[in-house]
């Protein structure tokens, strides 16, 4: 733990500082798995990042799940975080389950991406509830289709469809992409058309909401803390310490979402 604590506090500390850090750290961790959740949320986020960690003598790579939400007042909240040994459909029903135990009511949307466990995950215990796939995902998963050379104009195209302004002007640039692709980038097109449906939910929400529950960008800066903390680390001694460190740098990380709306909710 001396090397997770040093990539807190940024200093090299005395074991009875790591005693005292440990402890508030695991106080933090139950806090956040425990506290009952009392008002809705329309919209809730779900992403992973991956960390190293010792299980069973080896170093894994194991998904630390997290998931925040916007509530009726318009701002975001961090809900929870979840070591799990892989990013499976077990470990995503575990979060969820967890979280409508603490009482998560009123979800209208979930916004993640296309991992299959997820997906089955959200529809067995939140299964009234739509999905929204996240465009930055999807379009990145477009690129991989092309090559590099191409992307930059892809990029334009790709955008023009999962960014319309309407849900029929999204198929009609979709049929316009088809037809300028399909010979030159078959698989491009096949990969945009398949994820089109699961990517364009958000049309049926509030104009004004629909820039921010389109993708999962709001983790990304969350995400890229927890690598830069993590780096100096290596791998984790066990997953509870990563567990540890991950939930304070997300609760450091977001506790500025209280400084603003993140969405006009009236």
């Amino acid at each position: 733990m001396a090397g997770v604590t040093s990539a807190l506090v940024g200093k090299k500390v005395g074991r009875s500082t790591v005693s005292r850090v440990t402890k508030r750290l695991e106080d933090e961790v139950t806090a956040l798995r425990n506290t009952p959740i009392t008002t809705p949320f329309p919209y809730v986020y779900l992403d992973a990042t991956f960390v190293d960690a010792r299980w069973a003598r080896t170093v894994e790579n194991v998904s630390a799940l997290v998931a925040y939400g916007v509530g009726l007042d318009g701002y975001r909240t961090l809900l929870a975080v979840n070591i799990g040994v892989s990013e499976s459909e077990t470990s995503w029903a575990t979060l969820l389950t967890e979280l409508v135990a603490r009482g998560l009511s009123g979800v209208r949307l979930l916004i993640r991406d296309e991992h299959a466990g997820l997906i089955a995950a959200a529809r067995k215990v939140l299964p009234e509830v739509r999905q929204q796939r996240c465009t930055v995902h999807l379009t990145r998963n477009v690129f991989s289709n092309v090559p590099k050379r191409h992307q930059k104009r892809i990029a334009r195209e790709v955008v023009s469809v999962l960014h319309a302004d309407s849900i029929d002007e999204a198929k009609q640039h979709l049929r316009g992409f088809r037809n300028q692709f399909a010979k030159q980038f078959p698989e491009a097109v096949a990969c945009l058309e398949r994820g089109f449906d699961d990517a364009t939910t958000y049309f049926a929400f509030p104009e004004e909401h629909r820039t921010r529950i389109r993708s999962t960008n709001g983790l990304e800066r969350l995400h890229g803390e927890v690598k830069r903390r993590t780096r100096a680390i290596g791998a984790f001694p066990d997953r509870e310490s990563a567990l540890r460190l991950i939930t304070a740098v997300a609760l450091q990380t977001t506790s500025i979402w209280r400084d603003r709306t993140y969405l006009d909710m009236c």
